[in-house]
């Protein structure tokens, strides 16, 4: 028999926001994001000038956990997640450490997009999920190989998930994925009439 192996994983982490720690209040969250974004007049003529749909806090706020004391709480959990990924990535950190580097609202409407991006300058990067409403989309990921692959023929519709090309996670309200930062991935047009909303963040090696 053949020695057929997988090579050079790419993992994906999921799980509750709450699994390793206290629980959220996912209505107080909910409701600040929805207050930030009402409030804040510089992100939204960024979005407006940028074409960005919907609402996004990436460009113009960085005190979050300040403006509300909820998003402290995420953050905590979000640092238990993110060392437990490192942990399973088998990263060698040394005498450094995985440190949150920023942290942002995503407010996706009906008919918004956010197109494929990778997030540089960070180790690991990742969204929870605030409101994800019935119809909604989910998130893709590319296979970091397929820029290579050139001359190969597409894989059927029932190859393995490691085989895949794209992958497509459906995460539900107060799942956390976590993923490297270089992992291409874009949230395809949202069909739902409602927001969908989620908080991202970055975490960078200093």
């Amino acid at each position: 028999m053949s020695d057929i192996k997988s090579l050079f994983a790419t993992r994906l982490y999921q799980t509750s926001l709450t699994k390793l720690g206290q629980a959220i209040d996912s209505s107080e969250l909910e409701n600040s994001c929805l207050a930030i974004a009402e409030d804040d007049e510089a992100g939204q003529a960024w979005c407006e000038e940028n074409d960005f749909p919907g609402y996004t806090s990436y460009a113009s706020l960085t005190d979050l956990d300040w403006r509300f004391p909820i998003f402290k709480e995420v953050i905590q959990a979000l640092n238990q997640h993110v060392a437990a990924f490192a942990q399973d990535l088998e990263f060698d950190l040394g005498d450094k450490r995985l440190a949150l580097d920023s942290l942002w609202i995503n407010i996706l409407p009906f008919g918004g997009v956010h197109t494929a991006h990778i997030h540089p300058h960070s180790v690991i990067s990742g969204t929870t999920y605030v409101a994800m409403p019935k119809g909604t989309s989910a998130i893709k990921f590319e296979d970091p190989r397929l820029a290579m692959m050139m001359a190969a023929p597409t894989r059927t519709k029932t190859a393995r998930e490691e085989l895949q090309s794209f992958i497509y996670a459906k995460p539900q309200v107060g799942d956390v994925l976590l993923w490297e930062s270089w992992l291409r991935h874009e949230v395809p047009i949202n069909m739902a009439d409602e927001d969908r909303i989620s908080v991202s963040f970055n975490y960078s090696w200093s």
